[in-house]
């Protein structure tokens, strides 16, 4: 079956659509990946800063580079959300926040303001649906999107006006990279992993069914809705009965792992527009550090 994602075609980004395209950062992303790349590192008053400084170098590093006409810098609120209503045990699995981040929680927040990006977060919705909303928004608009992460959940949102961007490598995720990663269109992604499941978020998915597996069924029969009402077809035993007797742990994945593009913004899309920092907000919060 051929994807409707296949047969539409991204017109050429010209200069305009530069001037207005809206740079995503995956606030807590960056947070993590700063925190395990540097040593401890403590204030004289003991408060550790080790993510804070990775993040506010990335960050740095971010804004020279990409020279972004919008942005915002995008963060969990909670570790709790809708999805934890759906099902109890989403991300229950998951390692406790460390001790010595904690506290750098709100200075990380209070660096990116001291650059004046928005620091945007919203109870009951992940950093994920947040960036899936503002790419909607803006590409409602006709603005491009540019999500600056290489986690695999932001991979759904990839099409024609959205890319990915991995932090690290400053390489584009588009559509080829997502194709290598899942098997699929982008489109496709959340029926893969509601199959595949996630270990790491604590995604059930149905039992024996992997990344490649799921993939061939989606590429087959189009999406999960007709596999599952079609399983009784399948020839290898196994995974006929597994589908059919865990159809509804594949739906509930699918909310699980499915972006809500719907969530309401806290800060309005016209807002997002690069200001210049204020140097003395700026200098005073780094002679803090």
């Amino acid at each position: 079956m051929i994807s409707t994602y296949a047969l539409r075609k991204a017109a050429p980004m010209d200069e305009n659509d530069r001037k207005n395209e809206l740079f995503l950062i995956d606030g807590s992303g960056f947070i993590f990946r700063a925190f395990h790349a540097l040593p401890p590192l403590n204030r004289p008053d003991g408060t550790p800063v080790n993510a804070v400084l990775g993040f506010t170098n990335m960050l740095v590093k971010l804004i020279t580079n990409m020279h972004a006409p919008n942005i915002a810098v995008i963060f969990d609120a909670a570790r709790k959300n809708f999805r934890n209503d759906i099902y109890p045990q989403y991300k229950a699995n998951r390692d406790e926040t460390p001790p010595e981040l904690i506290p750098q929680f709100p200075l990380i927040r209070k660096a990116t303001e001291a650059f004046s990006i928005p620091a945007i977060e919203m109870e009951g919705f992940e950093a994920d649906d947040l960036i899936a909303a503002y790419a909607r928004l803006a590409n409602e608009r006709g603005y491009p999107v540019a999500i600056v992460s290489s986690d695999k959940d932001l991979m759904q949102l990839v099409r024609p006006g959205v890319r990915m961007i991995d932090p690290m490598k400053y390489k584009d995720i588009g559509e080829n990279e997502v194709m290598e990663k899942f098997g699929v269109t982008p489109d496709k992604v959340v029926d893969v992993q509601a199959l595949a499941g996630d270990s790491t978020d604590n995604v059930p998915g149905v039992p024996g069914i992997g990344i490649k597996t799921a993939a061939l069924l989606i590429n087959e029969y189009g999406d999960l809705e007709t596999l599952l009402n079609r399983a009784g077809e399948i020839k290898q035993q196994k995974r006929r009965e597994a589908l059919i007797e865990n159809a509804g742990l594949a739906r509930i994945s699918k909310k699980l792992v499915k972006l809500d593009d719907r969530a309401k913004v806290p800060v309005a899309l016209g807002d997002l527009k690069v200001k210049k920092p204020d140097t003395h907000k700026l200098f005073a919060f780094l002679q803090e550090q």
